[in-house]
């Protein structure tokens, strides 16, 4: 990667703030979740900008060291200290070794028992949750013009979503799972893969000509990172919330927790994590705030993802089922994108009638749940249970891969 001054050094590129009005109009619903003035001061304005310019410079260095070995001889490196820590690789490259003495060096505010609160709660939203995070979580976030860049000049609309969406499902239920963020499990193991293959599209990205920095900033850059950390914590529950699913105090800090913590392994710095949900909110409306406004990428990218529904391996009926659950979808998107939002994506008109007929039974059913003995352990297991069924729908019998985290996990 080619040298990059000093991000306080540089003008913020041009996306930054492009369209505060739009920005606003997309973060309303947030705006009305804030108890106070949620709107960036001068200096966290600043901060934001100039966050444009900065990538994740543990795992950049990691890329760099492979290009310079090559891949041939570096990749079995990585992987081999991915698996086994170094103890596997004794003799690690000083960039390797730093890296992975970074990720296995827990920050002191990691709390085990907030992990698996987090991770129950995930589990107890069962299938629905899956569902409301693709469609509030990704296809939402396509109305980010900027962010779409790095996916369309990467080829994610050849690569089809159904099987984007797909491996980050896979990728979500590891990190997800009780332990799965423990050193060595799949979880651990695919994040640290999925923020070194993020690593090599910034560089592949930064030094092709048709990327242009003094617009865009560093691909994948710590604001955009930042917005998908978002998206699968805050976004996710407020969109549960609003869709009826109890959400006790516990289960926000043990949610909130487990994605700071994963956010801080994906390489988002700390300084844009947030364990207090109103301090994520407020986080989220000024990151969307500062968003590029939705153009001709966010109705290409919006329109693969509505009809990657028709694509899933159903077992019996595939052309109603996946008639049904492309309608479903766009039907949840539709309450959280608004009129204006459908058309900046490239949906068709709809109303919200899926989210309208559902809301009040899954509201009994959680706090019924949630009031009988054992009854909140059962939500748990039943929920689990229900993620893990579906996906084979999402992959056809073929093996889980490793993407990106770019895709919400969808039902």
């Amino acid at each position: 990667m080619s040298a990059l001054p000093a991000s306080h050094s540089l003008q913020p590129p041009r996306r930054h703030g492009a369209d505060p009005a739009i920005g606003r109009r997309m973060a309303s619903g947030v705006r009305l979740l804030i108890r106070n003035d949620p709107e960036a001061s001068p200096e966290q304005w600043d901060a934001l900008g100039a966050a444009l310019w900065r990538g994740d410079a543990p795992a950049d260095a990691v890329v760099e060291w492979l290009h310079q070995v090559g891949m041939t001889a570096g990749r079995p490196l990585l992987e081999r200290a991915i698996e086994g820590g170094l103890a596997a690789v004794p003799d690690a490259p000083a960039p390797l070794a730093n890296f992975i003495r970074h990720v296995e060096t827990r920050p002191a505010w990691v709390d085990e028992a907030k992990l698996r609160d987090g991770a129950r709660f995930i589990h107890s939203a069962g299938r629905f949750g899956m569902l409301v995070l693709r469609d509030a979580g990704l296809m939402a976030g396509y109305q980010a013009g900027a962010i779409n860049q790095a996916l369309v000049m990467t080829g994610a609309l050849q690569r089809g979503a159904q099987r984007r969406v797909a491996e980050t499902t896979s990728w979500w239920m590891d990190a997800t799972a009780e332990g799965g963020l423990d050193r060595f499990s799949p979880g651990f193991k695919t994040t640290l893969r999925v923020r070194v293959m993020h690593a090599i599209v910034r560089r592949s990205l930064w030094n092709r000509p048709a990327w242009d920095r003094s617009l865009l900033g560093m691909p994948i850059n710590q604001v955009d990172m930042q917005a998908t950390y978002l998206g699968f914590s805050a976004v996710h529950l407020m969109s549960l919330r609003v869709c009826g699913v109890v959400v006790s105090r516990r289960d926000a800090e043990g949610m909130m927790h487990l994605w700071r913590y994963l956010g801080w392994l994906m390489g988002v710095e700390e300084g844009l994590l947030h364990e207090d949900e109103q301090q994520a909110r407020v986080a989220l409306y000024q990151n969307i705030v500062s968003q590029a406004p939705p153009d001709h990428t966010s109705q290409a990218l919006g329109r693969s993802l509505m009809d990657e529904p028709l694509a899933r391996h159903y077992r019996w009926l595939p052309g109603v089922q996946g008639r049904f659950n492309r309608a479903r979808h766009l039907s949840v998107a539709r309450l959280f994108v608004g009129k204006e939002g459908m058309a900046a994506l490239g949906l068709p008109p709809t109303t919200p009638w899926y989210p309208v007929l559902t809301t009040l039974p899954r509201l009994g059913w959680h706090a019924l749940n949630r009031m009988l003995p054992g009854g909140q352990a059962r939500l748990v297991r039943w929920g689990r249970r229900r993620q893990e069924n579906y996906l084979p729908v999402l992959f056809g019998g073929h093996q889980p891969g490793v993407a990106p985290p770019e895709a919400a996990p969808q039902s």
